[in-house]
């Protein structure tokens, strides 16, 4: 009466679950229970509501052909009265029903995933010839038209195993209902109404229920034991000869880094170093067994940053280093920016010029100052300073297009040398040759050389 008080919508089947559970000598029929139940229902006025869903009947599989998968999520009660979210991930072989579950008090990364099929696997003791899954985004990224593209970590574990998967369609729950049924079960007849102690003790008691209920109790459509059909189909499950862990698995999931310099991971934004940002640029992230998020630009490279995952929605999980330092001061940031000068002196009076035109937009104007310097050689960005003091312009954008003048300036310098280099070599001749002058003889010289000449030889 207590149970029914508490928990109205208990059913039946799960009030003699829990009599197992707390007295196991106790011999007691399931129909037994029930009458009992509806006899304490109707006495006490307690009223159970039913939900009801709808399922296509389908024809069971042959032994060891296929497997399905899916995961569920339950709200439990903590001895303090404080609500806890816990996950789960479930699987079933469809032909004789038998099943495994596994929990975390924390949502489901692949790496968790890729364990747990380790971990089913092991429970079964083989493996089937087709698993079936529900469209998870641990699984996979996208479906375009039935092409399917798995996340690239789940394809690595996919490729190992040589395990041949199938993806539901969505809105079909008739091509896995196994699996929602038994997802349905652990909810209603395991986690509903139980307390939460931890995790380890909560997974303790969930393989002691499928040995007692889950897997030993007549399956209402096969009329049959599940445990006692599983014997039958262990025969049929392909041998599992090596372990296959996670860090023998190409692990490396790419995010895109977004224009405000952070990525998204879990319907949260994890901030990334300020400048980070190019684009369509990736990083590599990896979820760490202590629950972190780390991010690298290359997948052996240096972390570049590393935060605690949050299993909120919709956050903005920011690292300070992550931001402008504004507790350095606008002097500081000028003193750092005209650094970059040979006459530091005369940047310093350039920059705090600017400050005083433009003293809301300085670290912005600062920032690009910064930014082309560092992109610039000594020679132009000190001719580029110089020009902008003798000019009076003091502004960060104006500076730019100083700096780009100079910089076109010195290319087409470049470019006149190499194509007075050219034309030279074109003479094929020494260049030295170039200034020589001719030989200047006097008009007498050519006089004595035509004397004694007749009309006829000169004609001639």
């Amino acid at each position: 009466h207590t149970w029914l008080s508490e928990n109205p919508d208990v059913s039946s089947a799960q009030i003699h679950d829990w009599l197992m559970e707390h007295y196991p000598k106790l011999i007691v029929g399931e129909s037994t229970v029930r009458s009992y139940v509806k006899e304490l229902r109707e006495k006490y006025a307690i009223p159970k509501e039913t939900h009801q869903r709808v399922y296509q009947a389908i024809p069971d599989p042959p032994m060891g052909q296929q497997a399905q998968v899916d995961f569920g999520k339950t709200n439990q009660k903590t001895p303090q009265g404080k609500c806890v979210k816990l996950y789960f991930i479930g699987f079933v072989l469809s032909h004789s029903r038998y099943k495994y579950v596994e929990w975390l008090d924390r949502p489901f990364t692949t790496k968790d995933m890729i364990r747990m099929h380790e971990h089913a696997f092991q429970y079964f003791g083989g493996m089937t010839d087709e698993l079936v899954y529900d469209q998870d985004a641990l699984l996979m990224v996208n479906e375009n038209a039935g092409d399917l593209i798995l996340t690239k970590e789940f394809q690595s574990y996919r490729e190992a195993r040589k395990l041949k998967v199938y993806f539901c369609r969505k809105a079909d729950p008739e091509s896995k209902g196994r699996i929602e049924n038994v997802v349905g079960y652990v909810k209603g007849n395991f986690a509903k109404h139980r307390i939460f102690q931890n995790i380890d003790q909560w997974n303790e008691s969930c393989i002691s229920w499928l040995e007692r209920t889950g897997n030993r109790k007549v399956h209402n459509k096969t009329k049959k034991r599940p445990v006692e059909v599983f014997t039958l189909e262990k025969q049929h499950l392909k041998p599992v000869i090596k372990e296959i862990t996670t860090t023998s698995i190409n692990s490396s999931i790419t995010r895109t880094v977004r224009k405000d310099n952070t990525i998204v991971y879990q319907s949260n934004r994890y901030s990334v170093p300020l400048g980070t940002y190019q684009k369509d640029k990736d990083v590599y992230i990896e979820i760490t067994a202590e629950n972190r998020l780390v991010i690298r630009e290359q997948t052996d490279g240096p972390v570049i940053a590393n935060h605690i995952i949050s299993f909120e929605r919709g956050k903005l999980i920011q690292d300070r280093q992550h931001t402008r330092d504004r507790t350095k001061g606008i002097a500081a940031y000028i003193s750092t920016v005209s650094s970059y000068f040979r006459d530091e002196e005369r940047a310093i009076a350039f920059l705090k010029e600017i400050h005083h035109r433009y003293p809301r937009y300085v670290r912005d104007q600062l920032g690009i100052v910064l930014k082309l310097s560092k992109a610039s050689d000594q020679r132009t960005r000190d001719e580029a300073l110089c020009e902008c003091i003798k000019r009076g312009i003091y502004s960060a954008s104006e500076y730019s297009d100083v700096l780009a003048f100079i910089q076109r300036q010195q290319q087409q310098k470049e470019e006149f040398k190499r194509a007075e280099e050219e034309i030279k070599a074109l003479h094929g001749i020494e260049p030295s040759l170039l200034d020589t002058q001719p030989e200047n003889r006097e008009l007498a010289q050519y006089l004595d050389v035509l004397k004694g000449a007749t009309k006829y030889d000169t004609v001639t």
